[in-house]
């Protein structure tokens, strides 16, 4: 694979090595890095690391005359986000990588309290922080790792009234720290020793659900999955993952795909079959009742992506009969 590093590397190895993958978000991209640049501290060295995952719109090369103090890898195809990941953290030279995405804007703040908490809690695997929307509203901190009773929503909804006492006392709002089961990949700091010590991301995703899996594989080596409300980033969720109706069934296949992917490693054997029996059953009953609406209102956009996305899934379920595989055809492990 071809890939090209476009800027210097300075002699002095930073604290920390902040990677950023992109695909076509160069809006949000700039803030991004020009929140980066603007960071002026003594708490903390960092290098920037860019991967663009092939945006192939002549962009990129703005961007390194932009920002010459930063380092662009061109990845020679979008391999999703696993890969990219691990290709920018093979060029770091931190003793700590700040994974973030190109629609957060970022401040020093955040970046020394997660470098403070990581080193003074060997035991914290991942550390991230609180984010918050432009309009100032804060994201969601429940996050709980995929079981068959919140596979759904609707089961979640019924696992998370039954559990509300539980829930409450963990993400109390008194607390500064709390430990969710796992954290969004739009901002996770991590050692170098432990990204080593689970393999960095999983390249048996493509897309959607590898922040899950990384922060499971931390909780199965022991690890603490811990986020810091002292601490907050501005998320412009939304990138640029659903530029059109094509791409947009695309990615909600993908969140289908990564679901048995996950399924597939982390569950025990008999919920295995029960999670992906029931996974596969209601996604296509489910799909096909709206397919058909698509079919009809097929002028209907919204519509019309779950006509896609259904006729996606049906191909996908008889490759995966086909080829014993649960990986999606994008996924950097499927030729393997």
């Amino acid at each position: 694979m071809k890939s090209e590093a476009t800027t210097s590397i300075n002699e002095k190895n930073p604290d920390i090595s902040v990677i950023i993958v992109n695909y076509k978000s160069w809006k949000h991209l700039e803030d991004c890095l020009n929140s980066l640049k603007g960071i002026k501290t003594d708490s903390f060295s960092f290098e920037v690391i860019v991967v663009d995952n092939c945006s192939e719109d002549n962009k990129l090369e703005l961007f390194t005359t932009e920002f010459p103090e930063f380092k662009f890898l061109l990845n020679s195809g979008n391999f999703g986000f696993s890969h990219a990941n691990n290709f920018g953290a093979s060029y770091a030279r931190g003793d700590y990588f700040l994974f973030l995405n190109p629609d957060t804007v970022i401040n020093a703040d955040a970046i020394s309290k997660l470098f403070s908490l990581a080193k003074s809690n060997s035991d914290y695997g991942i550390v991230s922080c609180s984010k918050l929307r432009p309009e100032g509203k804060p994201e969601k901190e429940i996050r709980l790792f995929p079981r068959i009773q919140t596979l759904f929503g609707f089961l979640r909804v019924f696992n998370n009234l039954i559990n509300k006492a539980t829930i409450a006392e963990k993400y109390n709002d008194n607390k500064e720290i709390i430990f969710p089961d796992w954290v969004s990949g739009s901002i996770i700091f991590i050692s170098k020793k432990w990204f080593l010590k689970i393999d960095g991301w999983n390249e048996d995703y493509w897309l959607y659900l590898e922040d899950v899996d990384l922060c499971k594989r931390v909780s199965k080596a022991e690890g603490k999955v811990a986020l810091t409300r002292n601490a907050n980033i501005i998320h412009n969720h939304g990138g640029a993952s659903r530029l059109n109706v094509k791409t947009a069934a695309l990615t909600k296949t993908e969140v289908i795909i990564s679901k048995h992917v996950f399924i597939n490693l982390h569950f025990n054997p008999i919920n295995k079959i029960l999670a992906q029996s029931f996974l596969i059953v209601f996604g296509l009953l489910s799909k096909f009742m709206f397919a058909i609406l698509g079919i009809i209102f097929f002028f209907i956009p919204k519509l019309y992506v779950h006509l896609l996305l259904f006729l996606n899934l049906v191909g996908y379920y008889i490759n995966a009969l086909i080829k014993c595989t649960w990986l999606s055809k994008r996924a950097p492990n499927y030729s393997k």
